[in-house]
Order: C-alpha cells, then sequence, then structure tokens
C-alpha cells in the first residue's frame, strides 16, 4: 500500500467509538485499489462541527455523519440535496473541489440503505403494504422518505410521544407523504396487519411491542427492517421471525448507506460484497468479546 494519502474521508458523530464505518469504507478502499484513500474516524459534537469542516483540508473528500450532527450540518454546507433538504437531515458531506476553492454538498444516503435493505430481504418479492414505523425521531424521516419511494404514501407512525413528532409530520408534508400519527400502546393492531415496518427505536425500545406480537398470529412474509445492528437480533427481530415474516437487520441498511457514500466520494461503483464480508467480519468479532 502507499504510504502516501492523497484523499481523507471520515466519519464524524459522538460518540463514534462503536461506528462500523471505517471497516466498511476501509474495504471498499481495499477491494477498489485505492491505496492512497484513507478513512477516519473523529469524535465531534454539534458546537465543533463548523470549526472542524473549516480546517479541513484541500485532501478530504467526504464526510459520513452520524448523530448528533445529521440536522446541524445543514446550514454548513453550500448546497442540500433535494431529499436531504426534504427528510432534515444528511449523513453524508461531499468536498467537491472548485478551482482554487471547494463547494460543499450535503447528502442523505439513510433513505438508499433502508430501501436496498427491504429491497434485499424481500428477495426480489414485492414489497406490501400497510406500512407502519415504528418511532417519530430523526431517524423516522428518513423512514418516511424510503416507505415513499417504494410507493407507500400513508404509513402509520407509532410515537411515544406524539406531541415531539412534528418535524415528522413537516418532513411529510415537504416529501407529499400522509402519515397517521398514532400513540405507541394503540398501535399494536397496525403493526400486526402491516406488511412493512421500519423500526426506528433504541435497542431495547420494542421488547414490550414484541411480546404483544407474539400472541398476534403469523406475519405471512411480512417485512421488518430494524436499525438496530447491535445488540442482534434484537427481540423484536426474533419475535417477527418467529411470526413467518421477513427481517433486515440494521447492519444491511449500515451496508448500503455506506456503499452509496462510497459512490459519492470516489465515484467508483462500491464493491458491496467485499463491504459485506468485512462487515459480517466485524460484527462476529465484537460478539465473541462482548
Amino acid at each position: 500500500m502507499s504510504a502516501t494519502v492523497h484523499h481523507r474521508a471520515a466519519v464524524l458523530g459522538h460518540p463514534i467509538e462503536h461506528s462500523l464505518s471505517p471497516v466498511l469504507h476501509t474495504a471498499a478502499y481495499a477491494a477498489l485499489g485505492l491505496d492512497d484513500w484513507a478513512y477516519e474516524r473523529h469524535d465531534v459534537t454539534e458546537d465543533r462541527l463548523a470549526q472542524v469542516i473549516e480546517g479541513l483540508d484541500a485532501s478530504w473528500r467526504g464526510l459520513s455523519l452520524t448523530m448528533p450532527l445529521k440536522q446541524v450540518a445543514l446550514r454548513l454546507v453550500d448546497h442540500v440535496e433535494p431529499l436531504a433538504q426534504a427528510v432534515g437531515a444528511m449523513n453524508t458531506v461531499l468536498l467537491q473541489p472548485v478551482g482554487a476553492g471547494r463547494v460543499l454538498v450535503g447528502a442523505n444516503t439513510d433513505v438508499h440503505g433502508m430501501v436496498a435493505a427491504l429491497r434485499e430481504a424481500a428477495g426480489g418479492g414485492p414489497v406490501r403494504g400497510p406500512a407502519v414505523i415504528l418511532g417519530a425521531g430523526a431517524t423516522a424521516a428518513s423512514a418516511l422518505a424510503a416507505l415513499g419511494e417504494l410507493g407507500f404514501t400513508e404509513p402509520t407512525v407509532l410515537a411515544r410521544s406524539p406531541g415531539r413528532a412534528g418535524a415528522v409530520v413537516l418532513a411529510a408534508n415537504r416529501m407529499g407523504i400522509t402519515p397517521q400519527v398514532v400513540r405507541w400502546e394503540r398501535g399494536t393492531d397496525a403493526v400486526a396487519r402491516a406488511g412493512v415496518v421500519i423500526s426506528t427505536v433504541p435497542a431495547g425500545a420494542g421488547d414490550a411491542l414484541a411480546e404483544v406480537l407474539a400472541g398476534a398470529g403469523a406475519a405471512d412474509g411480512a417485512l421488518l427492517l430494524d436499525v438496530v445492528y447491535a445488540p442482534w437480533p434484537t427481540r423484536l427481530a426474533e419475535v417477527w421471525l418467529d411470526r413467518g415474516g421477513l427481517v433486515a437487520p440494521g447492519w444491511t441498511m449500515l451496508l448500503h448507506q455506506a456503499a452509496e457514500q462510497v459512490r459519492l466520494m470516489t465515484g467508483h461503483a462500491p464493491p458491496v460484497e467485499a463491504m459485506r464480508a468485512a462487515i459480517v467480519a466485524a460484527l462476529r468479532e465484537r460478539a465473541a468479546s462482548s
């Protein structure tokens, strides 16, 4: 490998130690023969993001953003791509050289990751409704966009605090989607009848719902995307499989959103299978050491 790095990228967030983005991107660079690319991990809080971006030199080509930076970054770039603008969150910054300067472009690849993960879990079959989203936080807006891309414009959103779902509803309005927001405890029947569910809640938050669903009958091939990838499987995923449903684990979303970032940052077709092997190996190693 070349000792000289000409192109840099990194994942930023707080906390960031858990991130598997370096595993995915480094595996992609190796498979593509991009020996002069390097991918780093930096702990960055909201109040430091502007300073960090300002300090990046001409070698930088891209940033992956995780929480809590996905919204604050919107005002720090020169151009926000329409999807990221509609969702109200971006997880990607592209640093594009223009003459003696550069242009910063904000994008959202989380939506791509969700759609690709669901289609992969469906195994080429149709993704059917009704559609339900668990949670009404920042990730739920990306889930709305993903379901919209799959043709579902009236999903049900289960919110633990419906009064805090305003940002999700505004994002839905920008996308031409009309969600029905219902209280978490009143949405069990909607989940049991759903053809596709995207869970955006943290690990453990869906456990009680899972126990209710355990007695709710067969899922008949219904799809669940659970954005959690550690610890895995979640109780919700276990019950969903027991009911005969299909599950897309959170790491498949992470894989596909990272693959799209690789394409945007490097201009090369992403080596998805090499990236898949790398993240599966990393998750196995984590599970063995925990």
